[in-house]
């Protein structure tokens, strides 16, 4: 376990942590940064790091080899930059957010969860050791393949549901669900197998997070303008039909290739999501959108939490409802993958 102190000093065994806890200071943390801004080849608590394979606005995930094991891993770590720079109490808040998202991640047992396999802190920097996945995540699948067929979105979107159904049950709500946190892939003779990725914005059902806190304090909101859900864009802290929102917001990506809202500015797209009324995906793509998936979507854009579909278990069901002229089927997934994706090109967990 790691304690972290906001002060410079650093010890072992303090009166209130077990003996086996590390109390970490930040001046240890950015000492740490500073140090290793240059990461490839840089070796962490066994492994080696070797190619940089995604980076989001706080985290950066390499993949990696056990020099021992010789196993491929994720491993997720804190960006130098992101260290060296933030304010030391929104470093604090950067490093509790990392250590509860490992934390959470690894309670997690639905095989649409990443596995999580090691956390920890070496030398100053916290890392994520992660299974490596062998995809993409959606935000870039649509990218380069352009916008999914129907049948295959719904496909998706019910494995993101059961990721989530897990979360919910918990009473933990993830608030970040957008396509970049959602991978598919080939696993265990498997294809178009979602897994849930960067949990680093969980909430419990019950009370608020100090990070939250101190962003509605200064006016800001947590979570990412292209898809924050309405009521966290007002600075509610979001709970389980924000996700719900989330999964809206990626079924519409999935079917029309666009964003719900589109804007040159951040602050301008928030605004839409609490004002606008979303267009059809229908209207946006050339794909043939049965009415039913199109209101599934609609239903969960709802400016309204309470008018979204009421669970994702019920949202799951009525994705279920959803009758395609040709199913996507594992022998159409495998066809397209061996058509489209070298079995070699890797993709991290990690959401970044």
């Amino acid at each position: 376990m790691f304690h972290l102190r906001r002060r410079r000093t650093a010890t072992r065994g303090t009166r209130d942590e077990p003996p086996h806890s590390l109390e970490v200071s930040i001046g240890h943390v950015r000492y740490a940064a500073r140090r290793s801004r240059r990461r490839d080849g840089l070796a962490i608590a066994g492994y080696e790091l070797q190619t940089l394979l995604g980076r989001g606005g706080v985290g950066e995930v390499y993949r990696a080899t056990h020099r021992l094991l010789d196993r491929s891993v994720a491993i997720k770590l804190i960006r130098p930059e992101v260290v060296l720079s933030a304010a030391d109490d929104d470093l604090f808040m950067t490093l509790r957010r990392f250590r509860r998202e490992a934390r959470i991640a690894a309670t997690l047992r639905s095989p649409h969860a990443v596995r999580i396999h090691d956390f920890g802190m070496t030398g100053g920097t916290f890392y994520i050791v992660m299974e490596l996945l062998d995809g993409m995540n959606l935000q870039h699948l649509v990218e380069r393949f352009g916008p999914t067929p129907p049948e295959r979105a719904v496909h998706l979107l019910r494995q993101a549901c059961l990721a989530l159904e897990e979360m919910h049950a918990a009473g933990v709500a993830h608030r970040d669900v957008k396509p970049a946190n959602l991978h598919v892939c080939r696993i265990e003779g498997r294809h178009d197998f979602v897994k849930l990725t960067d949990l680093g914005m969980v909430r419990p059902r019950h009370g608020t997070t100090a990070e939250h806190e101190a962003l509605r304090a200064r006016g800001e909101v947590l979570g990412t303008p292209a898809y924050i859900a309405p009521e966290m864009a007002l600075g509610e802290p979001g709970d389980e039909r924000s996700d719900l929102y989330g999964l809206g917001c990626v079924g519409y990506w999935l079917l029309t290739g666009h964003l719900v809202f589109e804007a040159a500015r951040p602050r301008d797209l928030v605004a839409q999501h609490v004002h606008t009324r979303p267009t059809p995906p229908s209207h946006r793509t050339e794909l043939t959108v049965p009415s039913l998936l199109d209101n599934i979507v609609l239903d969960c854009l709802h400016k309204e939490p309470a008018h979204r579909p009421p669970s994702v278990r019920e949202l799951r069901d009525r994705l279920d409802a959803c009758t395609f002229p040709r199913a996507w089927t594992q022998e159409r997934a495998r066809r397209w993958w061996d058509a489209h994706v070298p079995s070699d090109r890797l993709a991290a967990a990690g959401g970044e």
